[in-house]
């Protein structure tokens, strides 16, 4: 796991090239945590990078955005998984899942948990607060494409509950976006402002509104 370099307590898996969209990168996030460190999203370079979680005091749990993460790597096998209960039988095809949820909620005051429907049925936002910063991670609900904030419209996607979705991000209280994929050899966090963060939204619900997919 490679430190942020701007964000104490961050830690980032090596990328991994999403394989129907190699432009993109995907990457797991270890959080530094003195309450049990927590990691989020997956990939297959976890493995290689088993000693260095195991250096900053392993895993207490793995959060999943959603299913779409296990179909395509392994969690990580020390830790226990948690996912929204919509998504869980299609994790659990791959993954052994520890316990599932339902609602907004928070974990160590720290935390919070926040359902996302629409780009799957159990998408799920994390919100953390590292003590400077708080940083939103979105999955594929938003991601960054050439330092663009954009959607990932599926034709399998609900688009009204994305929009809600949306609608609900835009007024989260973040100044760092964290998404699963981001384009290869660019930043794969977006630093924010409430005013930027609502125009970016914006502009994404427009697109989608439209019926276009991102």
């Amino acid at each position: 796991m490679e430190p942020n370099t701007d964000i104490a307590g961050l830690y980032s898996s090596a990328p991994e090239q999403l394989p129907f969209a190699p432009s993109l990168e995907i990457r797991a996030f270890l959080l530094e945590r003195e309450r049990g460190n927590l990691l989020v999203y997956t990939n297959n370079m976890l493995e290689s990078d088993a000693p260095a979680i195991a250096e900053l005091g392993g895993v207490s749990r793995q959060y999943l955005n959603h299913w779409h993460e296990a179909m395509l790597a392994p969690t990580w096998a020390a830790a226990p998984v948690f996912v929204h209960e919509s998504d869980r039988q299609s994790v659990a095809e791959t993954s052994h899942v520890r316990a599932t949820f339902r609602k907004r909620h928070t974990l160590d005051d720290d935390f919070e948990v926040i359902p996302t429907p629409g780009h799957t049925p159990g998408a799920t936002a994390f919100l953390w607060d590292s003590g400077k910063h708080r940083l939103l991670f979105t999955g594929d609900t938003l991601l960054l494409s050439d330092g663009e904030w954009v959607a990932a419209v599926l034709d399998s996607s609900d688009r009204g509950a994305y929009v809600e979705s949306l609608e609900l991000i835009r007024d989260l209280n973040f100044d760092v976006l964290v998404p699963w994929a981001a384009s290869g050899g660019q930043p794969y966090h977006a630093f924010t402002t409430q005013s930027e963060t609502r125009d970016r939204i914006r502009a994404i619900l427009e697109r989608v509104r439209r019926g276009e997919g991102s």
